[in-house]
């Protein structure tokens, strides 16, 4: 791993927390991802499932995990399966993980190979008085699963073997777990956002009129892979010109010309904990006097946003009051008349012209985390916060992001020492 070894206590209590929310008589299993294929016989770089690092801190492919709190047998109540290291895979694949390793790493006892699985389950099933059979699910409220996961196969190969178990979600449990993050995490997330000010620092100093964008890209990932991270938390997005009012720009690949803002929605990842910066910078280094004035209005909206996310406040309630924000500082930048705001549909209103997104999500093991987005802001959990204003008229846009930890008696910004403010961006870039 190029991360610093993760205090196993992490994954330790992780489970503990979990264990309180299960049923008696009851027994989780949570799998690791699939290896995915590209062409021929490649494949995409493994990326663990959240659930099964987030209780186990284990990262190799082909694991499961198994709690199964009442069980008589303590040793047996916690078990890890891993794959079975041999001469051919290492060979073809390098280090698979002893039983030594996966016990450090993770704190968990019982390590038994995969190909003992079927029997242990069978007999944690029939033997160990299991009426709820807890079994993981994405049920992200923007995931689109298109795909058979291996924890689908899985609920569909059990549920056939053992049709009379009651089946229960695991996946809101582990959404209630994971979005108040715990001391070790906010380090973790930190570290990236700490790698992602470096990077962002070096761009400052290489952003000229001619550089394509792909370059930038470039000199991201160098400083991001030299400081420890896999690179990029998600697909970066290097907007210049006219594509910085897409908000899903991915393409990378045209030059920044003089007199632009180009838009940098780009983050690092470590230990698979995610940072989300978006900052927008003039790429000849000095700000008009036109993208100075919208750049402030998105200041000034993302510091009222940092005031209002606050806990027992509703995500919903509070875009609402950032969208007030908003219109105000959209008729100052005569983007929006009076006559607009007091004609406006209200299911379309005037601001969304030019503001047409949400103000913030939760971030953690995902960039968008598990967590509902109905429930009130809690206290320990990770926000962004990034208000963007797009003139498709004037050909540029900007947004602003930091990532925000939500304190009992005040936030964090944990991108405090990332630079914001117009003076000092063009005092860097100059």
């Amino acid at each position: 791993m190029r991360y610093e070894p993760i205090d196993k206590e992490l994954f330790v209590n992780n489970r503990k927390r979990l264990v309180k929310e299960m049923k008696p008589n009851s027994l989780a299993v949570f799998n690791s991802n699939d290896t995915m294929p590209t062409n021929a016989d490649g494949t995409m770089p493994f990326r663990q499932n959240n659930d099964l690092f987030y209780l186990t801190g284990i990262e190799q492919e082909e694991s499961i995990l198994l709690i199964c709190p009442g069980f008589r047998e303590e040793k047996k109540r916690e078990i890890l399966f891993l794959r079975q290291p041999n001469e051919h895979l290492e060979k073809w694949y390098g280090h698979k993980l002893t039983k030594e390793e996966a016990k450090t790493i993770s704190g968990i006892e019982t390590i038994m190979w995969l190909q003992d699985f079927e029997n242990m389950f069978h007999h944690l099933m029939v033997m160990a008085g299991v009426e709820f059979v807890f079994l993981n699910t994405n049920e992200h409220y923007r995931s689109e699963v298109v795909v058979q996961t291996r924890d689908a196969r899985f609920i569909d190969s059990c549920k056939a073997k053992y049709p009379l178990h009651t089946y229960q979600r695991v996946a809101p449990i582990m959404s209630k777990l994971r979005r108040v993050k715990q001391e070790q995490e906010i380090a973790l997330i930190q570290r990236a956002c700490d790698i992602t000010e470096k990077g962002f620092r070096r761009v400052l100093k290489f952003v000229k009129p001619g550089v394509n964008e792909y370059e930038i890209e470039a000199e991201y990932v160098h400083e991001f892979i030299s400081n420890g991270s896999k690179g990029f938390a998600y697909t970066p997005i290097i907007a210049s010109g006219k594509n910085n009012i897409v908000l899903h720009y991915i393409e990378n690949s045209l030059p920044c010309r003089s007199g632009e803002l180009v838009l940098l929605d780009v983050a690092a990842e470590y230990a698979n904990y995610n940072s989300d910066l978006t900052r927008t910078i003039p790429v000849s280094g000095k700000f008009s006097p036109r993208q100075k004035e919208v750049y402030n209005a998105v200041l000034r909206v993302q510091r009222e946003a940092m005031k209002l996310l606050r806990p027992n406040m509703v995500y919903f309630d509070y875009q609402k009051e950032i969208e007030k924000i908003m219109e105000a500082e959209l008729h100052k930048l005569k983007l929006i008349s009076e006559s607009d705001i007091k004609n406006q549909d209200p299911e379309n209103p005037a601001f969304r012209k030019y503001f047409y997104h949400g103000t913030s999500h939760m971030l953690g093991l995902d960039v968008h985390d598990i967590g509902n987005m109905h429930d009130n802001i809690q206290v320990g959990s990770v926000w962004t916060i990034e208000p963007g204003i797009y003139i498709k008229e004037e050909d540029f846009g900007v947004r602003l992001e930091n990532n925000i930890w939500v304190g009992e008696k005040e936030n964090v910004d944990l991108m405090k020492n990332i630079p914001i403010e117009i003076e000092e961006i063009e005092e860097l870039m100059n």
